[in-house]
């Protein structure tokens, strides 16, 4: 008798039909994402792209073969509606896990094929950070999309939905309004990615700081300055205000070093003791260095050294080389030529020594008198 009742019961097909659905979607998700890692293995984009949507596709492949349950159901079947709205709105959160991993993964692939943990890793910086960049966007463009997508299958939200769904379509002109600073700094996040006037681990003098770009996320860039301490800057920052970018183009670099010496010292032994500084140096590049008198004042000569290095660190430690090398130099050689405040003029009066000195003094042997 409760056998026959069961049977007649008009949701025991649909839940028998959703009972092999569900395993069965599971299994084809099982095997064929082993078919498609194994048949993806020499495309890393593509792997690391099945890699990251596998846990997502265990959701997502249950949910459609559920739908299909649901859609094949009797139309006067009690719940019917709500069940297909529920489960519509699981599928629509799973879908957008999903593609959100499915980029991310892309990304990842991406990042594979151009590491830049290598010497020369200028190529593979504008790679990161476009990857990094476009793949946050995107990210957050899928997320809007998928929410907006769940509100318009609420009928008194749709027009929520759509406006949302609208405002991600056309969110270029959304660039124009100065009181929204998140979507500012998403137009400018789009702007680095393209146009790259910064990219991961560039050196820059941002704000009177020199440090290297640690991080760029959706809406601020994070600067590792070179005492540790971290910058944070907008993503606007960057588009609207100047700054100095040390490894636009090249890590290369080209440092200087200034030091001041006595009319007296002669330049050949300078430029003889900078030649075998600079070639010692393990910082130097090998491209080129000199040593030229750049300015002269009523006391002394500004002597300028330029040397290069493959990168603004090994720069900094060159100069400091170089600077201390040329310093011990002139003490050990020529210490009568360093710089000094000369007082020169014959034996002076009594009276004009105290009219030189301070009035203190003058006062002072006033009283003793």
């Amino acid at each position: 008798m409760t056998k026959d009742i069961l049977l007649a019961h008009p949701w025991f097909a649909p839940c028998l039909a959703a009972l092999i659905a569900v395993p069965l979607a599971l299994v084809v998700h099982r095997i064929g994402g082993m078919v498609l890692l194994r048949l993806t293995r020499h495309a890393p984009v593509v792997h690391a792209m099945l890699l990251n949507i596998q846990g997502p596709a265990r959701f997502v492949l249950p949910l459609i073969a559920l739908q299909m349950v649901w859609q094949a159901a009797p139309e006067d079947l009690a719940f019917i509606n709500s069940v297909r709205h529920v489960n519509g709105l699981l599928f629509i959160a799973a879908a957008t896990w999903l593609a959100i991993r499915a980029v991310n993964g892309i990304a990842d692939g991406v990042l594979a094929k151009h590491p830049h943990d290598v010497e020369d890793n200028l190529q593979a910086r504008r790679v990161l950070t476009q990857t990094r960049v476009l793949a946050r966007t995107a990210g957050t463009v899928l997320l809007v999309a998928g929410a907006s997508l769940m509100l318009m299958t609420f009928p008194g939200a749709r027009q929520v939905g759509a406006s949302l769904l609208a405002s991600a379509g056309v969110i270029g002109i959304v660039a124009g309004l100065a009181a929204k600073p998140v979507f500012s700094n998403l137009i400018a996040g789009l702007q680095i990615a393209l146009a790259q006037p910064i990219r991961i681990d560039d050196v820059l003098v941002v704000e009177g700081e020199w440090g290297r770009v640690e991080e760029i996320t959706g809406t601020f860039v994070v600067l590792r300055i070179w005492d540790d301490r971290r910058l944070i800057l907008p993503l606007s920052y960057f588009i609207e205000k100047p700054f100095q970018n040390w490894t636009r183009s090249s890590a290369q670099l080209l440092g200087s070093v200034f030091i001041y010496a006595d009319y007296g010292m002669p330049l050949a032994p300078l430029r003889e003791e900078v030649e075998r500084i600079v070639k010692s140096a393990p910082e130097w590049d090998g491209r080129f260095f000199n040593l030229r008198v750049t300015d002269a004042t009523d006391r002394t000569m500004q002597i300028r050294v330029l040397c290069t290095a493959a990168s603004s660190s090994l720069a900094f430690d060159l100069r400091c080389t170089v600077r201390e090398g040329l310093i011990d130099f002139m003490q050990r050689e020529y210490p009568q030529f360093l710089p000094r405040l000369r007082v020169e003029g014959g034996p002076q009066s009594q009276a004009e020594v105290e009219a030189a000195a301070p009035s203190t003094t003058r006062l002072s042997s006033a009283s003793r008198g």
